[in-house]
This record gives C-alpha cells, structure tokens and sequence, in this order.
C-alpha cells in the first residue's frame, strides 16, 4: 500500500538541495498533494516550469520569518518536511541575527503552524554541525532539533508528532566540497584542502531524502534519528577526483591552507552523552528524548530494534573510511561527478 497517495505535504525550502529531492521523490511516490515554500524567486521559477505538468505541486513564495503565511500554507497539509534553513557557516558567523530569525524563529513558526493546523506529522533536517556545536549555524540547528523534540514533549493526544533527521556532508549538493573540487582540477590546481586529516561522513542526496521520507511513518515522537554513512578523508576524495578528472595532469597540486574558523578536524552524528539514550537500527541510530512528556507516555518501538544505548559516539574520527579505490567507485556508482550544478 502506498503510504503517501492520501498525504498532503508542505516542504518548506524547497528550492535547496534536499527541498528539490523531497520533492522529486514524492512526485514518484505519488503524494496526494505536495506544497512547496522557498523565498528564492528564480530558483522558484524554474522549479515551477518543471513541475508545471503535476497537477499536485504547487509552489509559493515563502518566508519562515512570515508566520502568516506559513499558517495559510499549512492549512489542510498531513505531514510537513522542514528543510528551509540558512546553513553557510562563514555566513552565519558574519551576520548570526539571520540565521537566529531563520534556523530557529523560523523552526518555531512551522510547529506553532503545524499545530494551529492539525498537522499529522512534522520532520526537521538537521545537521551534523547540531552535534557539540562551534559556529552559529550548528548552534541554531541544534536549537531546531531541541524546539522539535520540546514540542512533542508538550503534545497532547491530536496535536503533531515532531521529530528530526541528522545526516551530514550531502556530496555533489551546492557548496558542497565535489563541485569545488572539480572546479580547481579543471582550472589545473591547486585543489585546496584545510587539514590533512580531515575526515567526514557523507552520503547521496538520493539516500539522505530517502531516510528522511522513510524516517516519517517511523517516528514515534522527539526523537532524533541519526543517518548511517560512510566516513572518508578527504585528501582521498581530492585524490580520487585528481585520478578520475585531471586526465594525464595528474600533477595537479594539493595544497594545505589551514583549518577555517569553526571548523572541525571530524564529524560528529552524535555525542558520548547522546549513546547511552540510543537504539541501533539497520539504516538509522535514534537518539531519544532526555525528557520525558509532559502529557502522554510515549513508547518508542521501531523494527529491528536492540536495547538502548550504545557504546561509542557515532565520529568520522574513528569509524573505518572508503579508500581511494572505494571513493572512485563510490563517486562513479552514485554519478556524483555529473551531479546537477557541478
């Protein structure tokens, strides 16, 4: 039975990287109807002369900061997948009112709307940068995860069930480090790298939206559900890009220009205090409330699951990374040397 044929969706963001996903996989998924918000006029144009055949897309322009607005697009909507944040760090740094008004206001807006509305069931995206924060974006997206999981907290028995989805690096997503790559390769080096040692999770943007819509029907309510990926270096990933794009120049030169303010040398899914109220799934880990409800116990049971708490934090630092090998066939199995945007 398709599960999404009788849904009404809101994604709020739905020009940016994983909006655009969203969107793209309920159109196949044959959503009843999909509603999608972005303040990003062109993008929102071109959006729309794309989609201008499915009679259940509709797109607006939208705001988070405009709470009106968001209460009328909302209306009559089941599930709400909230991407719309501003994300960019050294952005963020330089003007932190923003991304205060947008990544958490903003959050606030959509589950004042989804309740006001009678919502089913509201999905946030967050971040990596939400683990043990050092910038002003992964501080207001850890706020986001906890006004999500605060609002569940306080639900009563119609009110929606809020919960978030945490993945990190998106490869072949815009600013993200492929398409910076390539472009330095192409112009002949040298392709820039911060720190040698650096290490990362990441992921499709294929897989990422596919968790984030299978996550939905699963969640139970506060909880923050932490995707699997596989870690790399990403000297290895400049290496396996040098091999497979320079050509016969394959003297192109990687240079070290130090680590950027707030920038970390790994990446965090998930911290030591987080393991011990965790539970291991095939595809997920599921950090739960460190709260419990105000109004209603809630019983968090999902398939294949195993007792709660695990050993360590989940840390591109220390989990086994693709190699240069791996990385070749992991960017030409999933085309993300053709990527759009790229």
């Amino acid at each position: 039975m398709n599960k999404w044929s009788s849904q009404r969706v809101l994604i709020t963001g739905v020009c940016g990287t994983i909006g655009k996903e969203l969107l793209r996989q309920l159109v196949l998924r044959e959503a009843l109807e999909i509603i999608g918000i972005d303040n990003n006029e062109t993008e929102l144009f071109f959006l729309s002369n794309k989609y201008q055949g499915c009679k259940n897309v509709h797109l607006y322009l939208g705001d988070l900061r405009d709470k009106d607005k968001l209460m009328r697009k909302t209306q009559g909507a089941n599930i709400i997948l909230h991407a719309a944040a501003l994300k960019h760090v050294i952005l963020c740094e330089k003007t932190p009112r923003d991304p205060v008004l947008t990544n958490i206001l903003g959050t606030q807006n959509v589950i004042d709307a989804a309740t006001a509305n009678g919502v089913d069931r509201v999905i946030f995206t967050s971040s990596d940068k939400a683990v043990n924060p050092t910038n002003v974006m992964g501080t207001t997206k850890l706020m986001g995860e906890r006004l999500m999981t605060a609002a569940n907290a306080h639900r009563h028995r119609s009110d929606p069930i809020f919960a978030s989805v945490r993945f990190g690096n998106v490869l072949g997503s815009r600013g993200s480090v492929i398409p910076i790559f390539r472009k330095q390769i192409e112009e002949g080096g040298p392709v820039t790298l911060t720190d040698s040692g650096m290490t990362r999770f990441v992921m499709t943007v294929e897989n990422a939206v596919s968790l984030v819509l299978n996550s939905v029907f699963m969640a139970c309510g506060g909880e923050v559900f932490v995707t699997k990926m596989p870690a790399i270096r990403i000297l290895d990933l400049a290496r396996a890009m040098i091999e497979l794009l320079s050509g016969s120049n394959r003297d192109i030169e990687i240079r070290i220009i130090g680590t950027k303010p707030g920038e970390k040398l790994y990446e965090e899914l998930m911290n030591e205090e987080e393991t011990r109220r965790t539970l291991e799934l095939d595809n997920y880990f599921v950090v739960l409330p460190a709260f419990k409800s105000v109004y209603e116990s809630i019983r968090h049971e999902y398939p294949g699951m195993g007792k709660v708490g695990i050993e360590a934090p989940y840390n591109s630092s220390i989990q086994p990374v693709l190699d240069v090998e791996q990385l070749k066939e992991y960017l030409f199995k999933n085309n993300l040397l053709l990527a759009e945007g790229l």
